[in-house]
């Protein structure tokens, strides 16, 4: 048995994540680091007017989620595998050393600011719920096939798929959706990521990243697009700057860690969106949100857990 930490991706935002950071010496830390590297006050882009922005959206998830990860490693604790949804995937690799918080910051700050250029405007996301995979594909190639600009992003559960494209398109989708007795839900993201239309930007920051120093990871890294481990930093590479233009199949992921063994899930911060998304997998084992649950029981779970895997 092991324990998996996991990294939640756009739509998990909130105003103030960052001023709300629990009271501990690293978060001090670590947004003095990044108002340093990035050049800016950092705890200006958790305020509503900056969570209009990708860039800024990201940027606070990628501190949340690193800082909140930072604070359970200083308490001697340490997950065996990481997988991030999107963006989450980029905090995960950097908690598991791949590249260095810095690096990382700079990183997510351009991916966001390339989606967001691309599309500022008349493109988003869309949760299609109590539908199956089967059934969402089929409506969305009925509407490719009329005006294109419309795909599969995310396979969360079995009858949530999220789909992706312009607003106009997504409309159409949704109607049909609607007409056979599903729901849908518009996601808090302004850009189509997970499909095609962000193929230029995926190769724009992958010639970003290539004078950037790799490791290999210190924990497992589970990817959130293939659901399968990745080994090799050339490879962990390639999948963290691809994600942007690639569906993700977190049902999957979830799956995955599951038959490896993974008995407990904890979702850093912020939110607790992708431990709502675990239950029917953990059922018998936990899935624990930093968002809801104290430091300390989280803390006393992963040391429970880390004794059982060990006797």
């Amino acid at each position: 048995m092991s324990t998996i930490w996991v990294y939640p991706g756009q739509g998990a935002q909130k105003v103030n994540m960052l001023h709300d950071l629990p009271e501990h010496h690293l978060v001090q830390h670590y947004l003095e680091r990044a108002c340093v590297a990035l050049q800016r006050d950092v705890l200006t882009l958790d305020q509503p007017e900056a969570l209009g922005s990708t860039e800024a959206v990201q940027l606070c998830l990628y501190l949340a989620g690193y800082i909140s990860s930072a604070i359970l490693l200083d308490a001697q604790v340490q997950p065996e595998y990481v997988a991030g949804l999107s963006i989450g995937a980029w905090t995960a690799a950097a908690v598991a050393g791949v590249f260095s918080f810095e690096d990382g910051l700079k990183l997510v700050s351009l991916r966001g600011r390339l989606m967001q250029e691309a599309y500022p405007a008349g493109y988003g996301m869309t949760a299609i719920i109590n539908a199956d995979k089967s059934e969402v594909s089929h409506w969305v190639a009925e509407v490719y096939q009329k005006m294109g600009n419309i795909y599969i992003a995310n396979f969360n559960v079995a009858n949530q798929i999220v789909i992706s494209g312009s607003e106009m398109a997504m409309q159409q989708v949704v109607d049909i959706a609607k007409l056979k007795g599903a729901m849908a839900k518009k996601l808090n993201v302004s850009v189509p990521s997970h499909c095609e239309l962000l193929n230029a930007q995926a190769l724009h920051l992958a010639q970003a990243m290539n004078p950037i120093g790799l490791s290999p990871a210190k924990f497992k890294y589970l990817s959130g697009t293939s659901a399968r481990l990745i080994y090799g930093v050339a490879h962990i590479k390639e999948d963290l700057i691809f994600n942007m233009c690639r569906s993700i199949d977190w049902e999957s992921t979830v799956q995955a860690a599951w038959e490896r063994g993974v008995r407990l899930q904890i979702e850093v911060l912020p939110g607790s969106i992708l431990t709502g998304l675990a239950r029917k997998v953990f059922k018998e084992g936990s899935v624990l949100s930093f968002q809801t649950t104290r430091t300390d029981s989280l803390i006393v779970a992963m040391q429970k857990e880390n004794a059982e895997s060990n006797s």
